[in-house]
């Protein structure tokens, strides 16, 4: 406040975890230690945050990561409440895959964007936020050697699109618009926000849109995310892009 800042985005869900009581998912590891064991005494940090935001003439954005699903390959320090372990076999293999040293949600999966949204919804019905913030990952930045496994999704189910890419982005464009539409039914005034990473394209691969950069990662060839899209169709209220070093 004394530096004359107008908003706070706070990461309140790093990983299928949750820095507030989810219906959804474990109380985060990063509060006290343990992934699923509540503050003790009990207290709700994200309410606390936006009473104290609100107090200032602040305004408080709930920051969200919403595809990776665990920091790590260590599933037997999860929750049995993280999806990742509560859920049958069947519907795992369904919903998560693993990428490097990581699980993810699947992104093509109409359950798991189901999901997403029911855990979005979930937090501006009940809490006073201003906004609503997703990060820069969407697919996984790419790793050497790994590969995503999931052309045989594709080729059953296609949808009309010629590459996989093209269907790797409209999975992503899926949820940010079922996303928006429900947070701008519930509360009209809530924003929905993006933070992707700085270089949508680089010039030579889009002479007209791209930027003059020679970024190694693209959000739209890389990470699947197609925020000029989000923009133009109005999913999205604004998007700051996160300046990395090249």
């Amino acid at each position: 406040q004394s530096n004359g800042m107008n908003a706070m985005i706070v990461q309140v869900r790093p990983a299928a975890d949750a820095f507030y009581p989810s219906p959804f998912e474990p109380w985060s590891e990063w509060l006290t230690g343990t992934q699923g064991k509540p503050p003790v005494p009990f207290w709700d940090p994200m309410q606390f945050m936006i009473e104290e935001t609100h107090k200032r003439g602040m305004e408080f954005h709930a920051w969200l990561n919403p595809y990776r699903a665990t920091l790590d390959l260590d599933t037997a320090a999860l929750s049995p409440l993280h999806p990742l372990r509560s859920l049958p076999d069947n519907r795992k293999a369904q919903w998560f895959f693993r990428y490097g040293k990581r699980y993810y949600f699947n992104p093509a999966n109409p359950s798991v964007q189901q999901y997403l949204v029911n855990v979005v919804k979930d937090i501006v019905l009940r809490y006073d936020v201003d906004g609503i913030h997703f990060d820069d990952y969407f697919y996984p930045y790419k790793e050497p050697g790994e590969t995503l496994n999931d052309y045989n999704e594709f080729a059953s189910d296609p949808r009309g699109f010629p590459t996989i890419e093209d269907w790797r982005r409209d999975n992503v464009s899926r949820l940010i618009s079922a996303v928006s539409t429900n947070i701008h039914k519930l509360k009209p005034y809530v924003r929905f926000g993006i933070g992707p990473f700085g270089v949508w394209r680089n010039r030579d691969q889009d002479p007209v849109m791209g930027s003059d950069t020679r970024a190694g990662v693209t959000c739209y060839d890389d990470l699947y995310a197609d925020v000029l899209l989000w923009l133009k169709n109005g999913w999205i209220d604004y998007a700051k892009c996160l300046e990395e070093t090249l």
